[in-house]
Formats: structure tokens, C-alpha cells, sequence
């Protein structure tokens, strides 16, 4: 949550909310409106769940990292993060250009977050296993 705050705040906030179309002005009245504000708290919850399933199912990857290509540790975590992007995640981003008229630049982004997310998950659980 603290890496999804950074990306989309300080580190590359003003780009995504470019290439998703809002402004300044339009956050600051999602920020203003009661429901909206509702929205966003059940929005955050399930990205917290989101982001241990996908937690538990990349330390699954690790297990299989290190017996198929006989690397362990952060190596392993750092590899199955890296195949989980360019497999999963990237493919699956590539359809919202594609057919959703996204911009390069937002599927830039949208991959770099997972990778980064993902490669930090990566090395915590390829430690700890």
C-alpha cells in the first residue's frame, strides 16, 4: 500500500491521472464527496486483500522458482516476480491499449507499479521462506 501510495502519489501521480483523463480539480472533488470517499475506503480494503492473495500465490511461484530452476532465497523471489509481470501482468495491461484506447505511458506505468510491487514482495518472501 505504502509502494502503490509513492507510485501513484509523488513518483508518477501527475502522468496517471494525465492519461487517465482527470484533473486536479476532479481528485480534489472525489476527495470532497462522502460517497465517493466510502468508495475509495472499500476500494482500499480490497486492494489490501488483492495484494496478500497476490502475496500468497507469488510465494507459490518461489516454491517453483527454486525447485525448477534451482534458485532460492531472494534470487527465487526476484525471478518469479519477474516472470509474474512479463507472463501476467504485462499481457493482461496490453488489452486496456489495445481495446480500451489506453496510452502507452499509462500501461508504462501500470507495468512498471506491478513490477516494482511485485519484485518488493519478491525479495521480503524470498527471505523469509
Amino acid at each position: 500500500m505504502v509502494l502503490g501510495w509513492l507510485w501513484f502519489g509523488p513518483l508518477f501521480g501527475k502522468q496517471w491521472m494525465a492519461t487517465m483523463g482527470w484533473t486536479p480539480e476532479r481528485m480534489a472533488a472525489m476527495r470532497n464527496d462522502p460517497a465517493m470517499k466510502n468508495k475509495m475506503m472499500r476500494g482500499y480494503a480490497l486492494m489490501a486483500v488483492g495484494a496478500l492473495l497476490m502475496a500468497f500465490v507469488l510465494s507459490h511461484s518461489i516454491v517453483f522458482a527454486g525447485s525448477y530452476m534451482a534458485v532460492s532465497g531472494i534470487s527465487a523471489g526476484l525471478q518469479a516476480a519477474l516472470w509474474s509481470v512479463v507472463g501476467f501482468i504485462a499481457p493482461v495491461l496490453l488489452g486496456a491499449v489495445l481495446w480500451e484506447n489506453k496510452p502507452w505511458k499509462w500501461w508504462f506505468i501500470m507495468v512498471g507499479y506491478y513490477l516494482a510491487d511485485l519484485l518488493v514482495m519478491g525479495v521480503i518472501l524470498g527471505m523469509w521462506m
